[in-house]
């Protein structure tokens, strides 16, 4: 016992470190988005009506099907129409021979004028008689001219070119101008709007994030039900923007190629807008957030490896990762994982944090 009292002291065990999981702020650009409701509406439509008043003889396109600008759609019966222009005409060849016969005694009796042959009154009273045959005809023309445009009305074109709905109105239907149901609508689809609604507040928001460029050069993705992108992007357009004056909201159109087809007028889809832009975002994980009475902290490493708690400013949530916009700067080591075990001050065993999410992208390459 005495030799072995005179031996050296056992070692005391240390403490081990806590360990740490840390990532490092790497400044990169950020751009925010947000998904709002909208509805399609077609860029153009127009409501095919009668000009005339007739008897509808015939339909002449297919509901549903695309039709170009000119295209006869509906046949009036034009028998009367034809029947009024023939009138017309003859009217017209009737003022014609009057004027004919009333500018020959103009002539004929000017000569016996000069001669004191015939007295002046005469001759001014043949001469008033030309001129109002002359306008008789004038009138004669006018009137030929709009028994053809009516003529011509009874054969119902298109306006424009586009995609017509199905037929309000069949064959032997009787129609008339004034008519409050149109005889079909045409829409053109090739581009279309998507009206999206938000309040005036958000307005200048987005237009900070066009970065002083037109309205459209601000990219918006339409997307499906399902939350799948369709094939082609949308152009927001700041020129068409108004605000309700109702409920304070800004009505925005966002302008979308649609050749497919696939946005029909009444659809209702999502925008993914984009709202704010950063040149150079500090992101931190979802779950390195510590809030103490409510307000976020980040643990922060120094180069020594000892932790202090700061206090930080969140904006957006992007992709589980809070985007860092005061408290930190870039290249600072903040703690992600095992913050449950530190205390101001001390000393931690720092690794470098593997992002869950990145590794199951690697693994799916695979």
């Amino acid at each position: 016992m005495i030799l072995g009292g005179c031996g050296k002291p056992a070692p005391v065990p240390q403490a081990r470190l806590p360990k740490v999981s840390t990532l490092t702020l790497d400044p990169r650009p950020l751009t925010v988005f947000e998904e709002l409701p909208g509805r399609v509406v077609p860029v153009r439509i127009a409501e095919i009506r009668a000009q005339v008043n007739g008897i509808v003889q015939r339909r002449l396109f297919e509901q549903g099907a695309e039709v170009r600008q000119g295209q006869p759609l509906f046949q009036i019966n034009a028998a009367p129409f034809k029947a009024d222009a023939d009138a017309a005409a003859a009217a017209l060849a009737r003022a014609r021979a009057a004027h004919a016969r009333a500018q020959a005694q103009a002539e004929r009796l000017a000569p016996l004028m000069q001669a004191d042959a015939i007295s002046r009154q005469e001759y001014d009273d043949a001469v008033a008689h030309r001129d109002q045959a002359a306008a008789d005809v004038e009138q004669a023309q006018a009137a030929l001219a709009r028994r053809r445009l009516d003529l011509r009305f009874a054969t119902v074109d298109a306006p424009i070119s586009g995609r017509i709905d199905q037929a309000l109105v069949s064959e032997g239907a009787l129609v008339a101008p004034g008519d409050a149901t149109p005889l079909a609508r045409i829409q053109q689809i090739s581009q279309v709007y998507v009206d999206v609604r938000q309040p005036e507040a958000r307005y200048a928001a987005l237009r900070a994030a066009s970065d002083g460029l037109s309205g459209l050069d601000l990219p918006v993705a339409i997307l499906r039900s399902g939350g799948a992108p369709y094939g082609r992007a949308g152009r927001l357009l700041f020129s068409g923007s108004a605000v309700d004056t109702g409920t304070g909201d800004v009505l925005l159109r966002i302008l979308v190629d649609n050749h497919q087809a696939e946005l029909l007028p009444g659809m209702f889809v999502q925008a993914r807008i984009p709202f704010e832009r950063h040149r150079a975002a500090l992101m931190a994980p979802q779950q390195s957030i510590v809030r103490l009475s409510g307000k976020p902290h980040l643990w922060i490493v120094d180069k020594h490896g000892v932790v202090r708690l700061t206090s930080v400013t969140l904006g957006a949530l992007v992709e589980q990762r809070y985007h860092v916009t005061a408290g930190v700067a870039a290249g600072q080591k903040i703690v992600v994982e095992g913050m449950e075990r530190l205390s101001a001050g001390a000393t931690v065993d720092a690794m470098v944090w593997k992002d869950p999410a990145l590794a199951m992208n690697a693994r799916s390459l695979r």
